[in-house]
């Protein structure tokens, strides 16, 4: 089975502590069924590849042009760095074939789920950094991760939902929580209002035909008055 290390020699990238690339690749659920193995799952490096990429991230908004307020950076960064773009440059570079999975969650599909897919970027970002440094994460990050920055997000493909939670969570550990505000129309076409809350502050609302798209809609809402 090919390697973490296997891809950074094919990239022509130096690196010095295997261990590192190896827990990176490490899923709790492997490092639990070989117990007696004394394994490190990669839990501890996507801490640290959450850091890099904030920086990193942070780095880019600073230098875009024309100049967004913080409010702006905020929204761009949250829909950019969040788990479905994570998973899908995974995939784009390779790095979920290197995954070292439990059996259980192998056999359920562990491997292309966004999730871990996600949480595995990140520890291999947070190996790459802690052996190579920042240097190296920046000429990855700029290659593969900068071009989704200037990417059209449609509602389509934008979990408003997920970023706003992660907006929140970034500042406090505090959750955020919908409530149904308003049903209308005839029980075969109705319509549902939904407010998102932050504790008892309605942060935005929205209407659609289901529940679901109105609380997406209340996201979007909540998003676009903290762009302002």
């Amino acid at each position: 089975m090919a390697t973490l290390i296997d891809w950074m020699k094919e990239q022509g990238y130096s690196y010095s502590n295997e261990k590192y690339y190896d827990e990176a690749c490490t899923h709790s659920s492997y490092a639990n069924e070989h117990h007696d193995l004394h394994l490190e799952n990669n839990e501890r490096l996507e801490f640290m590849g959450d850091a890099v990429l904030q920086v990193w991230s942070a780095d880019q908004l600073m230098h875009m042009r024309p100049k967004m307020h913080e409010g702006q950076m905020t929204t761009l960064r949250a829909q950019t760095v969040c788990e479905a773009t994570l998973a899908k440059l995974n995939e784009q570079l390779g790095w979920y074939e290197f995954l070292k999975l439990g059996v259980g969650e192998m056999k359920t599909g562990g491997r292309h789920r966004r999730s871990i897919m996600a949480d595995q970027f990140e520890a291999c970002i947070g190996a790459i950094y802690l052996d190579q440094g920042y240097g190296l994460c920046d000429e990855i990050l700029t290659k593969v991760m900068k071009p989704v920055f200037t990417q059209a997000k449609g509602e389509d493909v934008t979990d408003y939902k997920t970023h706003l939670q992660e907006v929140i969570q970034a500042d406090s550990r505090k959750t955020i929580q919908y409530k149904m505000l308003e049903e209308k129309g005839p029980s075969n076409a109705p319509t549902f209002t939904m407010g998102v809350y932050l504790d008892d502050i309605l942060l935005g609302t929205g209407t659609s035909t289901t529940k679901k798209k109105a609380e997406q809609k209340a996201a979007k809402n909540a998003f676009e008055k903290m762009a302002k």
